[in-house]
This record gives C-alpha cells, sequence and structure tokens, in this order.
C-alpha cells in the first residue's frame, strides 16, 4: 500500500442551498395576516486550506470524492433554514491546485493559505422576502441552487531550501543521514528511496531545509523511472546539488557523464513557471557539485582527477565522505551562504491589494446569440442573473414562472430578443447547452398589479383553462345564468303583452 501520494485528482461538489418556504401566518382573529416563508439556508463549500499536519495527499486518493452539506429548507414563521458547514481538507504546505486542462488555480504555500474549490449553492428566498405593495401574498418561494461541481488536481510540491539530484545510489540519502536528523532508508541497491526525504541542517546560525529527490536516469524529464514523478519537488529548492558517485563500478559511467545526464533531465524539465519559486528554470539555478565516497582510496583518485575539470566549467566542488564525516562542514556552510543569498535576493510579499472591477455603463450582464443546430434556429440566453433565476424557479408554480417573465423583461432580456430577430414562438435556451431551460418564447404585453388579481400560485398569462374553477368563480358563473334567465323571461313576458305572440286568425 502507498504511504506516500504527491498528486490526485479531488472531485469536489459544494451542498445545495436549501429551498425557500411559501407560507401564510395564521392565527385567531387573523386568518390571513401575511406572509411569513422563511429563507432557505446556503450550501457549505470545499475549501482546501494548509494544514501543517498533514503530509501526504494519502487521504484524497483513498477518497477523492468529497461533497459539503447541504443548506435546509426555509419554514413558516419567518424561520431561515440552517447553513450547510465548510468543508475544510488540510493539505501540506506547498500544494498546486490545478485545473483538469494544467491550469494553475492556486499556490498554497504557508499555514492557513486556502482556495475554494467548490462553491456552495446560494438558498432560496421564501415568500416574505418576496413580498413587496405590488404582490403582497406571494404563493411561491424560490428554490435554493445546486452546488458547484468542479475537478482539480492537488500536486505536492515540496518546499525546501536545498535539493540533492544524482544517480540511484549515489549516496543523497546517506548525504541527509549525514547532514541532518533525518534518517531515510538506506541499502546498497538502487532506488531505495521511493519518496522525497526532507531534512533540516543548522550550520552555525543558518537553518535551511534539504530535499533528498528519488534518483534520477536517463530519460527522467520523459517519464522513465520515477524522475518525472519526483522531480516536482525541487521546483522551489534555491539550490540545486549534484551528489556524484566517485567509486560505481558501472564500466559506462563516470562523475563528469553523470553531471552531463542529470543536467540534460532538469533543462527538459518543464516546470510550472506560476509558483512560488518556480519563476526561474532549473537549469539556471545555482549549482553545487559533491563527489561522494572519497572513504574508498580509489574514489579520491577519481575525485582529484574531476575537480578541476568541473571547477573550469564554473562549478564549486566539494569531495565528501558520508561514511568518514569528512568534507561535511564546509559543505553545510556554503549552502546556508547560497540559502541566505537567494533569500535576500527573494522577492518581498506585497500586501494584498483589492481591485476594484467595475463593468461598464452598457454591459447588461447576459449575451443573446443566435445560433442554429441540426437545421434549427434557437436563441441562446447567457448570463449570472438569468441563469440562477431559471435555476431558483419553480416551473410548478404558474405564479413563480411569472415572476421569473417579469424579472428578465425588467432585465432587458425581451428587448435584446427582440433587437437580435426573435418573434413569437421563437425557440429560446437559458443556460448551457448541456443543461439549457427551453421554451418558445411569447413576449410579455403586460405586467404590473393587473396580474395580481388571481389566487395566489397562479398568473392569468399562464392560465390553464382545464383546470377546477374556485368556489368564487363558481358563484360568479351561476349569478351570471341566473340573471341571464331572468333578462331573457323579462323580455318574453313584454313580448307578450305588446301581442307580438297574438294569432290573427283568432277575432
Amino acid at each position: 500500500m502507498a504511504t506516500f501520494v504527491d498528486r490526485v485528482v479531488l472531485h469536489a461538489t459544494g451542498g445545495d442551498g436549501g429551498h425557500g418556504c411559501a407560507s401564510i401566518h395564521r392565527e385567531k382573529f387573523k386568518p390571513l395576516a401575511g406572509p411569513d416563508g422563511g429563507n432557505g439556508g446556503n450550501g457549505g463549500s470545499v475549501i482546501i486550506q494548509v494544514d501543517p499536519q498533514v503530509t501526504t495527499l494519502l487521504d484524497f486518493h483513498h477518497l477523492p470524492h468529497r461533497h459539503a452539506p447541504s443548506g435546509s429548507q426555509g419554514m413558516g414563521d419567518h424561520r431561515s433554514g440552517s447553513t450547510g458547514a465548510d468543508l475544510v481538507l488540510g493539505v501540506p504546505d506547498g500544494t498546486v491546485v490545478k485545473a483538469p486542462d494544467g491550469e494553475v488555480l492556486a499556490d498554497l504555500v504557508g499555514v492557513g493559505a486556502q482556495y475554494v474549490a467548490a462553491p456552495g449553492g446560494r438558498g432560496g428566498l421564501g415568500n416574505a422576502a418576496l413580498a413587496s405593495p405590488r404582490r403582497k401574498a406571494p404563493g411561491f418561494a424560490l428554490l435554493g441552487e445546486p452546488g458547484e461541481s468542479h475537478d482539480v488536481i492537488l500536486e505536492l510540491k515540496t518546499i525546501a531550501d536545498v535539493a540533492l539530484v544524482g544517480f540511484p545510489s549515489a549516496g543523497k540519502s546517506s548525504l541527509v543521514a549525514a547532514i541532518s536528523a533525518a534518517r531515510p532508508k538506506i541499502a546498497d541497491y538502487p532506488f531505495t528511496t521511493l519518496v522525497p526525504n526532507l531534512g533540516v541542517v543548522q550550520a552555525g546560525s543558518a537553518r535551511y531545509t534539504v530535499a533528498d529527490v528519488p534518483g534520477l536516469i536517463p530519460g527522467a524529464s520523459e517519464g522513465r523511472g520515477l524522475g518525472l514523478e519526483f522531480l516536482r519537488h525541487v521546483e522551489r529548492c534555491a539550490v540545486l546539488v549534484h551528489v556524484l558517485d566517485c567509486a560505481t563500478l558501472e564500466p559506462d559511467r563516470d562523475p563528469l557523464s553523470d553531471l552531463d545526464v542529470i543536467e540534460a533531465e532538469l533543462a527538459q524539465y518543464a516546470g510550472d513557471i506560476g509558483i512560488e519559486g518556480g519563476r526561474t528554470p532549473l537549469a539556471e539555478r545555482p549549482r553545487i557539485v559533491v563527489l561522494n565516497k572519497i572513504d574508498v582510496p580509489e574514489a579520491r583518485d577519481l575525485a582529484e582527477l574531476v575537480r578541476p575539470e568541473l571547477e573550469a566549467r564554473g562549478l564549486r566542488v566539494f569531495e565528501v565522505s558520508t561514511a568518514s564525516h569528512e568534507g561535511l562542514r564546509p559543505l553545510t556552510f556554503a549552502l546556508a551562504e547560497i540559502v541566505a543569498q537567494a533569500r535576500r535576493d527573494a522577492p518581498q510579499p506585497e500586501n494584498t491589494r483589492v481591485i476594484l472591477r467595475p463593468k461598464a455603463v452598457d454591459d447588461a450582464g447576459f449575451t443573446v446569440t443566435k445560433r442554429e443546430s441540426g437545421g434549427q434556429v434557437y436563441y441562446s440566453v447567457r448570463g449570472e442573473k438569468p441563469e440562477r433565476w431559471v435555476r431558483q424557479t419553480d416551473f410548478s408554480n404558474d405564479e413563480a414562472v411569472g415572476y421569473l417573465a417579469d424579472r428578465l423583461a425588467r432585465l432587458g432580456v425581451e428587448e435584446r430578443l427582440f433587437a437580435t430577430g426573435a418573434v413569437a414562438g421563437d425557440e429560446v435556451r437559458i443556460g448551457p447547452d448541456h443543461n439549457a431551460v427551453v421554451f418558445d418564447w411569447e413576449p410579455t404585453l403586460i405586467t404590473g398589479s393587473e396580474l395580481l388579481g388571481g389566487p395566489r400560485g397562479t398568473d392569468v398569462r399562464l392560465e390553464n383553462h382545464d383546470r377546477r374553477p374556485t368556489r368564487g368563480e363558481k358563484r360568479h358563473e351561476h349569478k351570471e345564468r341566473m340573471d341571464a334567465k331572468a333578462a331573457a323571461r323579462d323580455e318574453l313576458w313584454t313580448e307578450r303583452e305588446s301581442g307580438v305572440w297574438t294569432d290573427p286568425d283568432r277575432d
């Protein structure tokens, strides 16, 4: 079973907002005391936050689907629904959040840094909040919005000042164990190190961290071996240390060729430019060469032989032995000097600025586009407000649909449809094509208080003539029939008295 995971795909879903409540306050002597439906609660959001106690992404490897709690529904007597709690997911320091296409969404560095991966849905308004002087007792409420769902990639890029790179079995783990308190696994076979190891080094008053990256081989930047999986852990490092094995027994290897191979792999690796510490390519960062295992006589002779050529390339060279600790003290102080200089040269973090981007005066907040699909012309309406209003509308309630039509008309959607060339009966789609609300457009000719005289939950523009009449409608219809019969009887009696029905043959 894997114990170290540094790359996972997270499927995050925010909580749904609670529905608003449509209720009328009733008590003794006050049968219709006005609307008192409460608002629905907002859904919780999925938040990714740096936690110092978390060192791996293993939890997300086993449980990649995370869903925040939903808000509850509003109730009568002006009782609002409860808000869903945010789901905070702890990640290690240095985690990078990416979109599925590779775009860097957030670089989480520092305890408490967070990113909202999936916002929760907004709760719907109750009929008490929808009441107005014209619409005193709405017979509907708004639905809660569903929470957003996003897939994000979490990548852990270790935060260290110094990165040790080199071929397998070059002695990187032994070097970390010799200069710090870390105790990585050490053995005499390749690829002993399967996960990055971190160690803290104290050199005088300076303190810095060292990362031991699993061994690299030719083609690591293209995915061979373990290089591609762990090269991301050196992207934040200020200095690279090439650990070269001077006691290798392989006939086709020597310190100079090993250095050339590793340098070529680092130059070909394309990291993330947008992250902190990743703006400088790996091949352009300060480098130090460590000739290791000089406790072996043949290795010491080889180190003395190749050192002049390495120094001729402009590299600082240190001959060390992790077994006898020879040469380790000068190495640690040299690394402390480079790290201190890198920290001084690093740009100072700027204070967070609040940037206001006001919308243009002619920006209506939505667009109307004429499109064609399968030989059929339709009009697509896209915009934050129209799409949100559609999601919050209960289409089984005629009054709610009429309220939506009024809102769209006030926003200017109908005027834009007219300007785009739409006529009555054309197909209109509001929202994305895969989840749009489709209807045949009928322009709103009348709006306002003249439409509010019907029963709650109805709209005269959407009347269904097959519905059962109300008691008042039945009484009114019966009265009209009785009046019509009385008028007919009076007319017949008047005609009889005037002699219209007199038989001319009878005298």
